[in-house]
């Protein structure tokens, strides 16, 4: 058995005797930071007086699991860990073939997407699928959509971007105003939107030509909040804190309406039943449509001289500098280009939605955006979706998990401790896979055979 020298004192300390310790100590600090969060919560009693209702055996369930679950990642999980590292550098290097699933990922992926609402609507019928459409469909698509975006900035151009969420705003705004002030159609809005966007992104990104890293993220979240404080008080344009309502529905491609009360409603040409399903439905390809969009342009550029003066960017700034590229230019199609996307992704949000508000485009939607793109691995198309699927999934389906209420009680409700799983999620993905999903890149130029760069070749964070 594998064995520990403690750096504070000469003494031999086995895996065991190590997790017991740390088992102890995360212990105790996990009763110190849930004891007022989960161990006490406020009421109202019949009286209308504020009382505190005690918790303790939920909160001893959390702590007991946190300190089994630090016990066994000690114990067990990091010496595996070492053996499986320890056993693969010694392995001579076998080249493995990619398995039938890894070959065709993409096509087995957009299969299941087109097929997606079919299936919903043979198992739960028209109105019982449009909440797994809407709710979880419609809604990871729009973040994927989002991400793919900032991926351009962050992934490619290796631009730290903490204020995309304004992007999204102006999106969502331009369409809105435009839509309920001027009566114009989506199919006109949409790109009309992005275009808002990509001149707020080259907006951005002159003051911030020279910097990197710490002091551009700054910069772009005082632009993220900037622009959700103009929102807010620009009360005679954005309606402030209210929100803009009443916002147009898409049409079907000016065709056809999805309105009950128009004479040109789906239901009346196609003379089939009335159900709120067909537009839910709609959305969801049309969503699907601007991602593959998305994805399309990106893998495009990426083969462009300017998609490469990206990637170049993001190695090196200084010697992409001394190669000739103009890295003003560089920059700023980078901001553009994601945060067009960034516009799309909101103006389709606020036809989804009909209704937006600035409380709709807070610093925590940039920072899921973000996280999304780190944990699929920054570059990586598919690792980014998956990653998108995994937290954005995972988060709706605990509005599902009833059966926690017989394990919690009556009064429990999953979905209010979704941020705190989000968080957990995130440190187990970075401890397991610190490159993300897909830590491995394909350079974009390649001498007679294209070959993927090992993760162990990337920065952390940089997959």
């Amino acid at each position: 058995m594998a064995v520990t020298v403690s750096s504070e004192r000469d003494t031999v300390a086995t895996p065991i005797q190590r997790a017991f310790r740390e088992a102890l100590y995360a212990g105790a600090i996990s009763l110190g930071l849930f004891v007022l969060f989960i161990g006490l919560r406020t009421d109202q009693n019949i009286s209308n007086e504020l009382i505190l209702v005690q918790r303790w055996g939920l909160l001893a369930i959390v702590v007991i699991a946190v300190t089994l679950g630090r016990f066994a990642y000690v114990a067990y999980a990091i010496p595996a860990m070492e053996r499986s590292k320890a056993e693969k550098a010694t392995a001579p290097a076998v080249v493995a073939e990619p398995g039938f699933l890894k070959r065709n990922f993409n096509r087995i992926g957009l299969v299941v997407l087109l097929l997606y609402p079919i299936a919903m609507v043979l198992l739960f019928g028209f109105q019982g699928s449009l909440k797994w459409v809407d709710n979880f469909g419609i809604q990871i698509l729009i973040y994927v959509m989002l991400a793919w975006g900032l991926n351009i900035v962050i992934g490619l151009a290796g631009l730290l971007d903490l204020g995309y969420v304004a992007f999204y705003a102006v999106g969502a705004y331009a369409y809105a105003l435009l839509g309920t002030h001027f009566g114009l159609s989506f199919w006109i809005l949409l790109p009309a939107a992005g275009c808002m966007a990509a001149f707020w992104g080259v907006m951005l990104g002159f003051p911030v030509l020279r910097l990197r890293g710490d002091y551009l993220a700054i910069v772009t979240l005082a632009f993220g909040e900037i622009i959700r404080l103009v929102l807010i008080n620009w009360r005679e344009v954005t309606n402030g804190s209210a929100g803009i309502s009443g916002i147009p529905k898409v049409s079907f491609f000016g065709l056809m309406s999805f309105n009950v009360s128009d004479p040109n409603y789906i239901a009346k040409v196609l003379h089939i039943a009335q159900s709120g399903a067909y537009y839910k439905i709609f959305l969801y390809y049309l969503a699907l449509a601007l991602c593959l969009l998305t994805a399309f342009v990106t893998i495009r550029l990426r083969r462009l001289p300017v998609g490469r003066a990206w990637e170049a960017l993001r190695e090196d700034e200084i010697a992409c500098r001394s190669l000739g590229i103009n890295t003003t230019t560089t920059k700023l199609t980078a901001f553009a280009t994601g945060a067009m996307f960034g516009g799309f992704a909101g103006s389709f949000f606020a036809a989804r939605q009909g209704f937006v508000s600035p409380e709709s485009f807070v610093f925590l939607e940039s920072a899921i955006i973000l996280a999304i793109v780190v944990l699929g691995g920054m570059g990586s198309l598919g690792g980014i979706a998956v990653a998108a699927l995994v937290m954005i999934g995972g988060t709706e389906i605990l509005r599902e998990l009833d059966f926690l209420k017989a394990v919690f009680g009556p009064d429990f409700t999953p979905e209010l401790y979704r941020m705190l799983l989000f968080g957990m999620a995130m440190v187990i993905v970075m401890l397991w896979k610190p490159r993300g999903f897909v830590g491995s890149r394909e350079p974009t130029a390649f001498l007679k055979e294209r070959r993927a760069v090992s993760a162990s070749f990337t920065k952390e964070g940089h997959g």
